[in-house]
Order: structure tokens, then sequence, then C-alpha cells
């Protein structure tokens, strides 16, 4: 197994999930700052859901990366693009892995679900499904990911290190471009501040 990423100390993990063990958390060195349980059969627990979302984020000390699986990332999605800007300004990337588990699920039945403006997530955000292109699952999981305006990586199923690998060079990247963008957010933030005389 490769050695686990190390997040960059001004970045807060938050994970979406029903899962008490997922393959992914083997990514990071750190366990997530907070864990946020989906549930979503009724629409208190909907409400619940996206209000411990809220929390999480609000709570976090930097910047946030969200990692949902499943069902968790059509939750994530709906938060991202009904909560206010304030929040969701807060995040700097998202990490969907596996949002549709089989054929068989009802994609449909999620997206009404977490009803939500069909528009583009409003950070960037990677697609993590399983590599058979050639099935209707592959074509369905690439919509969605281009309805989020996310990117996408395809891995096998049986070999999770191999896009699990890809992963964390991404996300290595990713953490590199959070710190680079908020050095330049101070300098510029610096450099406009006058000197009081």
């Amino acid at each position: 197994m490769a050695t686990a990423l190390t997040l960059p100390a001004n970045l807060s993990l938050v994970e979406i999930s029903a899962a008490a063990t997922a393959p992914w958390r083997d990514l990071f060195a750190a366990p997530a700052q907070a864990h946020v349980p989906y549930r979503a059969d009724t629409l208190s627990e909907r409400n619940l859901l996206g209000a411990r979302l809220d929390s999480a984020v609000t709570r976090a000390e930097g910047a946030v990366l969200l990692v949902a699986e499943g069902a968790g990332c059509f939750a994530t999605a709906w938060w991202a693009r009904l909560s206010p800007a304030s929040y969701v300004s807060r995040v700097a990337g998202a990490l969907f892995f596996d949002p549709i588990a089989d054929e068989e699920e009802n994609v449909e039945s999620l997206m009404d679900t977490f009803a939500s403006p069909r528009t583009r997530l409003p950070f960037p955000s990677i697609v993590l499904g399983r590599d058979d292109r050639r099935t209707a699952l592959a074509a369905r999981v690439q919509a969605l990911a281009d309805g989020w305006g996310s990117g996408m990586i395809a891995g096998s199923r049986s070999d999770v290190d191999g896009p699990l690998r890809r992963t964390r060079g991404i996300i290595a990247r990713f953490t590199a471009g959070v710190v680079a963008r908020e050095v330049r957010t101070g300098r510029a933030l610096i450099g406009r501040v006058r000197p009081i005389r």
C-alpha cells in the first residue's frame, strides 16, 4: 500500500458516508475532521443531513475537502447547490466515490430526493468511478460527473489500489493548489491594505 497523504494544515477533511469503513479512508494520514452520517429516507433526515453538513463546514478550521460516497455524493451536490454562498465558499473541493453502486440503482429517485438546480458545483470536484466504460453504468456516472462539473477517474473495482494511486496524485496536486491559492489571496489582500499615516 502506498503512503497515506498528509493534508496541509489549512485543509480540513469532511466525509459524508453511510459506511463504517471505506477503502478511500486509507488515502489520508489523519482521520476526517468531521463525519456526516448519510441518512435521507425522510424529509426530516434530509434536513438534518443538510444542517450537519452546514455545521461541519462552518466549524472547520480552514478550507474544506468534502469526501462522499454512494448516495452521499447526491446529498453533497444538493447541499452545495442550495446552501448559502458563505458556507459553500469554504469548500476547496470534493471527491465523489462510486456515486452509482450498480446498474439497478435508481438514479432518478436520488435526483428527485435531492432535487436542486441543475448547475455545476461551485467548487472543483472529482468523481471516482468504475473502469467499465462499455456499460450503461459508466455512461450514467459520466453524465453525473458532467452535470456536477466534475472531473472523472475510472478504476477497476477488483484493483482498488489502481484508481486510488491516481487519486493520491490528484489530491496531492489539488492540495498544493489550495495552498498556492491562499498564498496568492493573502498577498493580494496585503497589497490592498494601505498603511495608516
